[in-house]
This record gives structure tokens, C-alpha cells and sequence, in this order.
């Protein structure tokens, strides 16, 4: 039987699967264009039927994005469902699409969807009384997760490694490795062993911990900029020359060692490529690349080719076509001593391409500790 249903969006689920004092939809009909009777149900119930229905024709139906408490009513309700016939089928799919269609306007449901709407919008103290009063009967966990990662190393720094622990255990397991692989050795070493201890902690310990540090994440204080000193400072470095980076970096480092290697960190550079870039990555660079900046940052880096640059283009030369890669080493012969100016702007233009990727969400760079996939 062929419908037209149109998308079945979270809001139209969660209104569907509100309590039945608050109906989502009209009333069922009563009897179908048949002659049959249809049988009264619930709001819960016509959810069910929805789900249920898109579930058997392959439709991508998010559920995850509903409140727990509806989750779990819409899944008690597919669980005490039986048979259902057409009729009442066709009644259910009518009403859902005519109260779509006359929705003019949706608002996010309750303070939470609310804030979330308004994000960036309001000024630091209303936004932390409003999340405040957004947290009773809420998960805080999901606050926990929408944090940076250096805010949650921030907020874990004075926390006992049990408390750190049971944060972990709650973040997905790539996000945790990160967290984890920022800590110093020993912090890191005995949060890890606290993983272990976590297996008889209560539900009720686990939520309080949660809102504990949800709340240490709403009063911290905003920042009037939104990157690190050290990816600041590095930021700048990227845009200068090899000869003042280095100088500066070597000044940094006579000033303060932690910091100078939180810069290290923060520069990506053409040397970069061979460890920080994915090797199915290097196509897409090439696309966004001049061919003739490709030959000349080519040229100079083989020049070296055991250099941290030589390095990096013999990586490039390895992740592309054979025959490119021929072609490419046949026009490097041919190009001759570059000048170092003119090296400078093609490396500059190499790790440009890849950062215009990184920044429209295209590619991801690798952590140095990171190991192929």
C-alpha cells in the first residue's frame, strides 16, 4: 500500500508520544470509508504505529533524539502492540499528516530545548541561572558531553581520579582515549586504575557526579577568547616564516618549556603532513591545490629528501596515483633550485589547502599519537 507520508521529524514523534492528556493528534475516526468501526487509541499507541510503519520501510527514524522518559514509553508501547489492519492504519497515517500540515511553527520543548535554541545568545549569568534550573529532572550528562575537551580537563584537574573515572566511563570511548592521553602520566595512570573500581558505583552516585560537574561547567566563566593561549600563539606562528618560527619557538621555550611545546603542538606546517594527515586525505589536498604550488613545494622539499619536508613530500608522491606521481616527479627534474621565497609561499600554500579543508569539516587531521586506521 503506497503513501505519501511526509518526514516524521523528533518534535512530531514527541508530541506524538506525550501523555494522553495532551494529544498529539485528533481524535481516531470512528469508522473507516469501509463501513468498519476503527478502535479508539491513544497518542502513545498512534506513535507506535507511525514508528513501526517507517521502521518496515528502511526509514532512518532517530529516536535517540527524544527525551529517555518518551523513548521508553514509544518502546513500552511497540512491545504491547498486536495487529493492526488497514483501516485503522490508513485512519492513523491521515490524521499524523494533516496535523503536519497544519503546523505553522515549532518551539523547542521545555527550558533545556529552549537554551539550546538561544545558544550564544544570552549573557553569561542569565544563560547559568536558566541551565540551573534546566538541570532538575534533566540528564546532566549530556551537559558533560557538549564540553571541550580542554574545559572537561580544566573542570577534572582538582576532582578525585574516581570522579575522573566515572566521567570517563560516561564519554564515548574515542573521546575518552583523547582525555585521557591529555592527562600528565601519573594523573593518567591512576584514572585509569579508578576505571576499575567503577563497577559497583550506584545509578543515584553516577547522576550526582554528573550534575556536580555539569554545574562546575555552567559557572565557569566565559572567556574572552575561544581558543587557548597556546593555540593562539601557534595559530600566529602558522602564517609566518620557517626563520622567525623557529626563532621564536627556541625564545619560548628559554621562557617556559610546558608552554613552548603547547605552541609545538598547536603548528601544523608542511613537515606535518606525513604524521598529522590522513594518507586517504592526500587526493582531496591535491584538489584544492594549484599544480604549479604542488611542483615547486615538491622541488624544494626533495631537495632534502631525508628533511622533516623531504619526508613530507615523499608522502604526498606515495598517497597519489603512480602515474601523477611520475608526472609530478618528471616536472620537479625539470623545475630546477628554487628560491627560497618562492619555496616558502608554495609550502605556505600546501598547508592552506589542507587547513581550508580541515575548517569546512572535509578532513580531520590526525593527533600525533594517532595510529592508522
Amino acid at each position: 500500500m503506497p503513501m505519501d507520508l511526509p518526514a516524521l521529524s523528533p518534535l512530531a514523534l514527541a508530541a506524538a508520544a506525550l501523555d494522553d492528556d495532551v494529544p498529539a493528534m485528533p481524535a481516531a475516526r470512528g469508522t473507516a470509508p469501509s463501513g468498519r468501526s476503527i478502535r479508539a487509541l491513544t497518542g502513545q499507541q498512534k506513535a507506535a504505529i507511525l514508528v513501526r510503519l517507517l521502521l518496515a520501510e528502511g526509514a532512518d527514524v532517530k529516536l535517540s533524539t527524544l527525551p529517555e522518559d518518551m523513548q521508553t514509553k514509544l518502546t513500552e508501547t511497540l512491545g504491547e502492540m498486536r495487529l493492526v489492519d488497514r483501516d485503522t492504519l490508513s485512519a492513523v497515517i491521515s490524521e499524523f499528516i494533516e496535523t503536519v500540515e497544519q503546523v505553522g511553527l515549532s518551539f523547542p520543548g521545555g527550558l533545556g530545548g529552549a537554551l539550546k535554541a538561544l545558544d550564544g545568545k544570552l549573557s553569561h549569568g542569565a544563560s547559568a541561572r536558566l541551565r540551573q534550573m534546566a538541570r532538575d529532572g534533566t540528564d546532566p550528562w549530556e551537559r558533560v558531553l557538549q564540553a571541550d575537551t580542554n574545559t572537561l580537563i580544566a573542570v577534572l584537574e582538582p576532582e578525585s581520579a574516581e570522579v575522573a573515572a566515572v566521567v570517563l566511563s560516561k564519554l564515548p570511548v574515542k573521546r575518552a582515549a583523547e582525555v585521557l592521553g591529555r592527562l600528565p602520566g601519573e594523573r593518567a595512570r591512576r584514572v585509569a586504575y579508578a576505571v576499575s573500581l567503577t563497577e559497583g558505583i550506584a545509578p543515584p552516585m553516577v547522576a550526582r557526579i554528573g550534575y556536580s560537574i555539569a554545574g562546575e561547567l555552567d559557572n565557569r566563566p566565559t572567556r574572552a577568547f575561544p581558543a587557548a593561549p597556546a593555540s593562539r600563539v601557534g595559530a600566529i606562528l602558522n602564517n609566518t616564516t620557517a626563520q622567525v618560527r623557529d626563532t621564536l619557538l627556541d625564545g619560548l621555550t628559554e621562557e617556559d618549556v610546558d608552554f613552548a611545546e603547547g605552541v609545538r603542538r598547536a603548528i601544523f606546517t608542511f613537515a606535518n603532513l606525513a604524521e598529522r594527515l590522513n594518507p586517504r586525505d592526500v587526493p582531496k589536498v591535491l584538489r584544492e591545490l594549484p599544480q604549479n604550488d604542488l611542483i615547486i613545494a615538491l622541488a624544494a622539499s626533495l631537495a632534502a629528501p631525508d628533511s622533516p619536508n623531504g619526508q613530507a613530500a615523499t608522502f604526498m608522491l606515495s598517497n597519489m596515483s603512480q602515474r601523477m606521481a611520475s608526472t609530478l616527479r618528471d616536472e620537479v627534474e625539470n623545475r630546477g633550485k628554487i628560491k627560497p621565497k618562492e619555496a616558502e609561499a608554495a609550502l605556505s600554500a600546501v598547508v592552506n589547502a589542507v587547513r581550508t579543508l580541515v575548517e569546512d569539516g572535509e578532513i580531520t587531521l590526525r593527533e600525533d599519537d594517532d595510529e592508522d586506521e
